[in-house]
């Protein structure tokens, strides 16, 4: 075979997997609020077929789509078409209304608790590891012993030592496939069964709630999720409660040291319902407003992230118990087009009072709503380590649609 021809063919092959690819992992659902550009990626070849219309004569460009703002509040469905040809995929688009929310900026604490227990860790029971092939890792859930659902460590503990050594039947989850092992429990010194995996069914951590929106009674938190601490994985949660902080003191940030709020949740009053812990923040149901020192009146527009500038901004946030201040920062560089992570804005502070209290963006920060020309922009997400004045933010239609989302 000719060099040519295998170019052609490896050339080939190529543009056959990127299609596929595409096909594979562009999304089913999009979620855009009102006035806003849908925004799906594109490839040559591809058009969007509204349902309504099967008539290829007036099918649109994703590109040329892209370029109207949509205004009709509802869904619109569409089918992915391939050079006229050939429908590939359903697409729905739902378009969400403008809405306003309360920035808070206070002070909060968070207790998830999992879908299952999590392992967190692995050890050895009188020299043995009776685990070892059953395919389990740390990070994995499990959710069943013997087809009873597991909720918590005690369930656990229970179903295992019930078992009396004999091999027990395992569900678990492992990167979002549910797969069944079994595994031997091994009798330690105290005559208790034991599986050798160490693990949890809650965690708990401080930040900062970033808005509540009236008109639901829903709450957003942190523009990022908790993660695991010895696993550094998303928590994947079962449900959970917002609960009242007291501030005990800030470590203030140094280059290369990140700073933090530390607060303490044990006499906190619980006054929401955490339904949700995503990438892009925690979110749930705001039961009691009225322990919070916000009002109604206080709700700001969310803005598109079309209307975000550069230059002067603010952020809200709780450095003493019960005085929310804000504070003044610059907005570096906005990225439009991002919607992969939080890190859509780049921040510097420059209030002096706030540098000089914590130097720059902290732990415990994160959430701090962010205001621009009286709108909610969005939220504080990350500190930059080597600078701890600047940090990014996630926009605040983000959080919007995380929250509008039914799965979790």
């Amino acid at each position: 075979m000719s060099v040519i021809k295998k170019i052609c063919i490896i050339t080939l092959l190529l543009v056959i997997y990127i299609y596929a690819c595409y096909i594979i992992f562009s999304p089913e659902n999009y979620i855009i609020m009102e006035g806003e550009n849908l925004e799906i990626n594109t490839l040559f070849g591809i058009r969007l077929i509204s349902k309504k219309d099967t008539n290829l004569q007036t099918v649109q460009t994703v590109s040329n789509i892209n370029k109207n703002k949509v205004n009709k509040i509802g869904k619109i469905d569409y089918n992915l078409n391939l050079f006229n040809i050939l429908n590939i995929k359903e697409v729905s688009v739902n378009i969400i209304p403008k809405t306003s929310v309360v920035p808070v900026g206070e002070a909060i604490g968070m207790k998830l608790y999992t879908d299952g227990v999590l392992v967190v860790g692995m050890s050895e029971i009188e020299g043995k590891k009776p685990y070892e092939h059953s395919g389990i890792q740390e990070g994995d859930r499990i959710i069943q012993i013997n087809e009873n659902n597991i909720n918590n460590t005690n369930e656990l503990m229970e179903e295992v030592n019930a078992s009396l050594g004999n091999k027990i039947d395992i569900k678990y989850v492992h990167n979002e496939e549910t797969i069944t092992t079994s595994i031997k429990p091994v009798k330690n010194k105290d005559n208790e069964y034991k599986l050798g995996l160490w693990v949890r069914d809650a965690a708990a951590g401080v930040g900062t709630l970033t808005f509540y929106e009236p008109s639901t009674g829903m709450f957003a938190c942190l523009g990022h999720g908790i993660l695991d601490v010895d696993t550094s994985e998303l928590i994947t949660i079962a449900n959970g409660e917002l609960v009242t902080t007291n501030i005990l003191n800030i470590q203030k940030g140094e280059r290369g040291t990140p700073g933090e709020i530390r607060g303490t949740i044990e006499s906190g009053y619980t006054i929401g319902q955490i339904s949700k812990n995503t990438q892009f923040g925690v979110y749930g149901i705001l039961n009691t407003p009225s322990y919070l020192s916000i009002s109604p009146t206080d709700a700001l527009e969310v803005a598109s992230r079309d209307e975000i500038k550069t230059g002067p901004a603010e952020i809200i946030c709780e450095l003493e118990n019960g005085k929310r201040k804000h504070y003044k920062i610059e907005i570096e560089k906005i990225f439009v087009a991002n919607n992969k992570d939080n890190k859509s804005m780049l921040l510097k502070v420059s209030d002096e009072e706030l540098l000089d209290k914590t130097g720059g963006i902290v732990q415990g920060m994160s959430g701090a709503p962010i205001i621009q020309n009286n709108k909610f922009i969005g939220a504080v997400t990350h500190v930059l380590v080597n600078n701890p004045t600047m940090g990014y933010g996630v926009f605040a239609d983000i959080m919007i649609k995380q929250m509008r989302q039914t799965d979790n």
